[in-house]
Formats: C-alpha cells, structure tokens, sequence
C-alpha cells in the first residue's frame, strides 16, 4: 500500500498511532517535499503546529529505521510565490500531484482538501475528527480536584495554585523539574488533541504562542523568542454555579430583566468575573432570551444552545456586525481589552442589543477610567448602567451609573456647571465618582458624601453656582489655634490622612514657596490654604495643574487664598448656632452641616438671593430643609452674606 500524507495529517498526529496499531503496517508512505516546507515555514514562525508536525515526521523516520514502514521524499520545494499562495491552496495542490503521480491512497484530516481529491479522482482516505476514547493528556496528572491553574517551565519544578478563590495558595507539585522534551511532547499531545475533540480550538498562533482551549481547560504554550523558555500554563474552573448562588442575585436579575441592559463585570484577575459571567448567560438562557457570546478565546462554559462567536478575520467589530444582522436579545462580550473592543461595545449597546461585558480592574475607579477613556463619558450612563464588582469570588458592590448637570464634587467654587456622569452605590445611593471633562481631558473624580447630622427623607442635588466676590488679598496669617488643634487631633485618628497630606503638600509645594496648609474632610476629599500670590499658579490654566495633582493622588483638591481661610476663622460661628431671617426662614448650623429651615416651602424649587443678587437654586425637601456641607463653597457665601447684613430671601421657581 501506498500512502500520501498532506500537512494536515502530521499535525494531527494520528497517523503513526495507526501505523502502532497494525493498520498500516509495511506500507510505503511518500512525503511531498512541500509538506516539509510548510512545516518548515510554520516552525520558522514560531507555530507550535509546525513543531508538532515534524516531531511526527521523525517518528515516522525512526519507524522506517525499524523496518516498520518504507518512507520516501518526493517532489520539488515550492517557490516563495507559491508559499505565499498556500491560503489560495497552491501547496495543496503540489501535495495532491505527488499522490496522483504515484497511485497512490491520499489520506488527509482537511474536509476541503479530501473533498477536492475526490474530484480529482483520488483514492481517498479522510481521517474525521475523533469525537470519544480520547485518554487522559500528560498534563492531567498534575490537576487534582483543588487544583485551579498548573505552571509548567524547562529546568523549573512544577507549580499549581490549590485552593478556592477566596483562598489560593502556590505550591510545589514535583520535586523533579521538567525538561524541554517533555514540554515538547505535552505541547504536541495537546495540539493533536486540540485538532481532533470538537470541543478543542486552536485560539491564537502566534509567533512563539499558541492558545489552546480544550474544553473547559485554557492552554498556553509560550517558547523562544516570545519567551526565554518552553512553558506551559494551563487554567480550568473549579465550581459550577448557578447565578442564585450569588449574594446580591436579586439586584442583578431585577436590573438586567428591566431596561437596565447594560453591565459591567469587574474585578481583579482570578476574581470569578467570567464564572459570573456564564452564570448569567445561563440565566438569560433560562429566562427565554435569545443568548449570544463574543470571546477571544471562547472559554465560557454555557449550554450548547448559547453560541459562542470569536473574531472574525482578526477583529471583533467585524465580530459585532454580523450579530447585529443575527439579533440576539443579550451579548456576553469576555473580555474588554483593546480599545477597539470597548468602541464595539458602547456601538451595540447603542444600538439596543442587552450587552454583559467583562473587563480586569482593581477598582470601579479603575474601570470606569478605562472606558472613559475610550468613550465619550456623555453617553456612559446610555451604555453601561450597572457595574458589579467581584472580589475573592464574591459579589461585594453593584454600582449605578447616572447623568447630570452640576458642578462637581470636590473642585471648588471656580468650576461653572456642567455634564457630569455619576457613579453611586446602588444600595446606599451614597454618591462614589464623578466624570466630567475638565481642560479638554476626562476627569474621574473619587468623591465621598458626607453625612448630615440631622436625618433628611430626601438627599438635595444643588443646581446652581455661588457668586464669589474678588476680595483684596490681605497679609498671610497663622490658622486659628483652636481648628489647627482639632484637626491634628482628627489626623491622629486617622495614619491615613496623615500621608495624603504629605503628599499633598509634596505636590503643592512645588507651586509655592510658602506653606501649605492641608485639611482632609474625607478618605478622597481635601481643601488646601496657600500663600494668595500662589493660587493662580498651583491650579494652572484651566486648572491644568491641580487636575494632574487629583489624577496622580485620586484625592479631589479645593485650593484656596489664605486670606479665605482667616475670614471663615472670624466669621464661622462656633458650635451650633440658629440665624432668624425672617417670614419663618431659618439658617441652622452645626459641626457638619449647614440647613436652611423653611417650612412655607416645601417641596419645592426655589432661587436663593442675597440681597437683590442671586446665589443658587435648589430644592425644599418635604421636611422644608435644604441641606448645605458646612465647609462648601455654597454655604460660607451664605454666611458671609448674613453676617454682612445682607438680606437672605428664597424665592419660588
């Protein structure tokens, strides 16, 4: 018998597991030069499938050594034209020649290839993928039932992390270290595998990488020159559940089964993003919808009725427009890398499709900043309205994304209104970041809201801006000892604060030569008093300045005049204190918070005037109180303004 192998057949390996088998023993097998050369070509690149063809390819030779088999060469080297048609089928067509030359059976493992043999009157043998009796691979010894992820390396012993995600740990497998070789045949087994299961894919081949999915396990063979030697890292999940299994299970299902069809997964690597994510998918499923996956590489293990699509023609926006054209009610989008993946997302969610994205980050802050950088964060709140953050596995916060006009948290009075995107804590409402454009960049600004003394049934959104008179500076002065006192005392309680003043006046100290004097009000909020002269260069044009300090440190920052400061000192009451304005409106203060009482009012919008000049607008909740932060900008207008004997009057929109 004569045989003619083509390229694909030594890549799959099965040929001289057949040959130990008896089933082609003593047969004559003819190797087209071209074959050799594309195998040749594929390891030149790197390709892990041209290392596993010739490792075949020498097996055969130690076959004919034995007397097992007879192993020709036959034909002519392509020419680099021809090698450069090979997707076009040139090579293939070389290798068919040699087998109708010599009469003989063309065995092959390619559809297309056996298809246009038949036609061309060959006698041929197709090899179909093996779909069961596959033995266990060589890499799963080192997996156990607690075993996530192993971490293969030449002349390095075996790793594996064990455990749960909440509670990893690193540990030895084997003392005895792995050798090249028995990385090589691992990684050989494994494409062939990979070549033959239905449920295997050759994700990525790249120059020294190739990413294998094989089921449930993910598979990455790493060699020169991508890295400085064999490894083999392979990662499998070690639950499966179900969404119900998750604390907080019911926010989440209520908000994507509403119009809230936009969210976000987030968390650190290992952090149970993608579990969460098929679990989702199932549920969808579950629940009716029609369901559909965008990966690279397909690792999400979902029910067979979930189809799973990776990029077509090396991108994912070629990926989107055919789902566009396929409908589905819900996209699971694993994962949000590239930037071109976060466009793709913000387009389909746009366009109405239910979009779940998952995306790597160690903090909502870091999330957010990752998108908005790459969408216009005017339309975040209409592409993603829900975020959930994972830790350990565990579904720790869920976030809601908002749109307004204000101005925002934390950057003093000199900030007009704008378009802000708010981020808040969907069980609280507490108010966690705003995103706003500032100086032509995107701003994302961590803000805490502080928490007023007395309780208010309604949480008061200021619409309006102050109008600050320019005072003439005045002589640098010394704080006042008492509120220096309090707030050292403050700093002492709290190790923290203490660095990020430090660190604060670090930066700021490089705009002035005087001292500067920092007051944190929170965890990511501070005003910081300088030298009059300074404040136009710390804030920088358009405030250019302080807004690379608040990015660098993640600490919103109000700079003010020193003058500023000495006047509250002379003008702040002390403790809490009660001002009569007249017709039943009152101005409360205490420690924390400024509230303006007027019963008459309630419920509604109202402008503030001083005098005949207006302030700003707000609203009257139902109990008749607008609640001011004491230390705003708002609220020592309203003071000064009153202690000027000016006259503070409220006035129905």
């Amino acid at each position: 018998m004569i045989l003619v192998p083509d390229t694909s057949v030594l890549i799959d390996g099965r040929i001289t597991s057949m040959i130990k088998a008896g089933e082609y023993k003593g047969a004559t097998i003819i190797v087209p030069e071209a074959v050799i050369a594309e195998l040749e070509a594929q390891a030149n690149n790197g390709r892990e499938i041209g290392f596993s063809g010739l490792n075949e390819l020498q097996q055969l030779c130690k076959m004919a050594e034995e007397k097992t088999i007879e192993l020709k060469f036959s034909g002519i080297r392509p020419t680099l034209e021809q090698v450069k048609l090979a997707s076009g089928g040139e090579i293939d067509a070389m290798i068919r020649s040699i087998a109708i030359e010599n009469a003989a059976r063309f065995i092959t493992s390619d559809n297309v290839q056996a298809e246009v043999a038949r036609a061309k009157g060959l006698d041929v043998i197709y090899l179909k993928p093996q779909i069961t009796d596959f033995v266990p691979l060589a890499i799963d010894q080192f997996f156990d039932e607690h075993t996530i992820a192993v971490y293969l390396k030449e002349r390095i012993s075996p790793m594996a992390k064990k455990g749960t995600i909440s509670d990893m740990k690193l540990v030895k497998i084997r003392e005895a270290p792995t050798s090249e070789y028995e990385l090589r045949m691992m990684a050989q087994e494994i494409l062939e595998r990979a070549k033959r299961d239905p449920d295997g894919f050759i994700e990525v081949e790249k120059r020294g990488i190739t990413v294998v999915q094989i089921g449930s396990m993910r598979i990455a063979i790493a060699r020169r020159p991508f890295s400085d030697g064999m490894e083999i890292t392979a990662v499998r999940p070690i639950v499966d559940v179900t969404l119900k299994d998750y604390t907080k299970s019911d926010i989440i299902t209520k908000r994507i089964l509403s119009e809230k069809r936009g969210m976000l997964i987030v968390g650190a690597p290992g952090a149970g993003k993608t579990t969460l994510a098929q679990s989702l998918a199932t549920f969808l499923s579950d629940s009716g919808f029609v369901v559909k996956t965008m990966e690279a590489p397909r690792e999400l293990q979902v029910p067979d009725q979930i189809t799973q699509y990776t990029m077509l023609d090396g991108s994912m926006a070629n990926t989107a427009d055919v789902l566009l054209l396929v409908r589905p009610d819900f996209v699971i989008f694993d994962e949000l890398r590239k930037a071109e993946d976060f466009s793709v997302f913000a387009d389909m969610r746009l366009a109405g499709l239910g979009m779940v994205g998952v995306i790597h980050a160690n903090g909502v802050q870091d999330a957010v900043q990752r998108f908005s950088d790459r969408v216009d964060f005017s339309v975040l709140s209409q592409v993603v309205n829900t975020i959930i953050f994972l830790k350990q596995g565990v579904i720790t916060k869920v976030y809601d994304i908002g749109f307004t006009i204000k101005v925002p948290e934390g950057m003093g009075g000199e900030m007009h209104l704008r378009p802000v995107t708010t981020v808040s804590d969907h069980e609280t409402g507490e108010l966690t970041l705003d995103i706003f454009r500032y100086d032509g960049e995107t701003i994302v600004m961590p803000v805490m809201t502080i928490t007023a003394a007395r309780p208010a049934p309604l949480q008061v959104q200021h619409v309006g801006q102050p109008v600050t008179p320019r005072e003439p500076m005045r002589a640098p002065a010394a704080p006042a000892e008492p509120a220096r006192k309090e707030r050292e005392k403050e700093s002492d309680e709290r190790p923290g604060w203490k660095l990020n003043e430090k660190e604060i006046q670090h930066e700021i100290g490089r705009y002035t030569e005087g001292f500067v004097d920092v007051q944190m009000l929170s965890d990511t909020k501070a005003v910081v008093y300088i030298d009059d002269k300074d404040v136009p260069a710390a804030i920088g044009k358009g405030g250019k300045n302080v807004s690379a300090i608040v990015n660098k440190l993640g600490i919103g920052i109000d700079i003010k005049p020193r003058s500023e400061f000495d006047r509250q000192q002379a003008q702040a009451p002390r403790g809490d204190e009660e001002y009569n304005l007249g017709g039943g409106i009152k101005i409360q203060t205490d420690k924390k918070q400024l509230t303006i009482v007027a019963p008459s009012d309630s419920g509604k919008i109202v402008d503030v005037f001083a005098g005949k000049e207006y302030l700003f607008t707000a609203t009257v909740n139902e109990t008749g109180e607008i609640h001011l932060a004491k230390n705003s900008s708002i609220a020592q207008e309203m003071i000064k303004r009153y202690t000027n004997n000016e006259v503070i009057k409220l006035r129905p929109v």
